[in-house]
């Protein structure tokens, strides 16, 4: 484990967790809601720091990344935890898995390592991804230091809820990023996501401005929001507060953790929502997990 970056102290034994919006207030010997930060004698730790639960080697366009250094190899990699409790995760086993103070598990493997293997692999490119990066930022900033120091770039697979203070921190060293943009209605969000919507947004705006290659996915849940109403307001946020050169990926949902009961979302719907993309000036839109 490692001191976390970006928290403050305020009274009481109690801790101010600044790494994403939720500002989770921890009590001595209490986690946040990701499951990985704990408060110690007043000091917030990372207690996923150098604990890798996942890493292998991708295509970057299962990000999916698809104007962005095409057709070549990123070295992703994961730790366990997640500021989100997403209902239909396809990654639950690793993104829950340490709540709500359960042992924090994963392989030993340094930053120096994993860029070493990212090298030795021909891959152009680390995405920090399977699992919300957020939550094991002091790991990552570790290695994005280390991979622009050897020309690889930096790619963050993420739900964009980041604090602002984190989101300036790290943009001078993220190249690319691929944002979940799950839904556009702020109940929905809170009830299946378990976080508002507006932060994300804001963030969106952000990276945007800074120059950052930026994709956006929207995975189409049945029932939550899969009517066009809901995925009109994401189109038309994208073509009005970003601009239509921003790709949008509609990517068809298969049951999973929570959702496991829930049929695969219609296909008919998800060409429906490309078609309002496109007629609002969208240029790029990507369907996924559709064969």
């Amino acid at each position: 484990m490692k001191e976390a970056m970006f928290y403050e102290r305020i009274g009481d034994g109690k801790v101010r967790c600044r790494v994403c919006n939720h500002y989770c207030v921890i009590a001595e010997g209490e986690r946040g809601i990701c499951g990985v930060r704990e408060n110690q004698d007043n000091v917030l730790y990372a207690l996923n720091y150098g604990l890798t639960i996942s890493y292998g080697v991708d295509p970057i366009e299962k990000k999916p990344l698809y104007h962005f250094l095409p057709h070549t190899k990123t070295y992703s990699i994961a730790t366990v935890g997640c500021n989100f409790k997403c209902l239909w995760c396809q990654n639950w086993e690793i993104s829950q898995s340490p709540k709500p103070k359960k042992k924090v598990v994963g392989r030993e493997i340094t930053p120096e390592e994993h860029l070493k293997n990212a090298l030795s692999r021909g891959c152009d490119s680390i995405a920090y991804t399977y699992s919300e990066p957020t939550i094991f930022l002091e790991y990552a900033y570790d290695l994005m230091k280390l991979a622009h120091e050897n020309d690889l770039k930096n790619v963050w697979v993420s739900n964009g809820f980041m604090s602002s203070e984190v989101l300036d921190y790290i943009l001078p060293l993220v190249d690319a990023m691929n944002i979940d943009f799950k839904g556009f209605d702020d109940l929905i969000h809170k009830k299946y996501c378990g976080a508002p919507v507006k932060p994300i947004r804001d963030n969106l705006k952000t990276i945007y401005q800074a120059g950052v290659h930026l994709e956006i996915t929207t995975l189409v849940v049945p029932g939550v929001n899969d009517n066009l109403e809901e995925l009109s307001k994401i189109a038309e946020f994208i073509v009005k507060e970003l601009d239509v050169s921003v790709p949008w990926h509609i990517t068809r949902f298969y049951p999973a953790w929570k959702m496991s009961d829930v049929k695969p979302t219609d296909v008919d719907i998800l060409n429906k929502a490309k078609a309002v993309g496109l007629e609002k000036g969208i240029k790029n839109i990507h369907i996924g997990n559709v064969y």
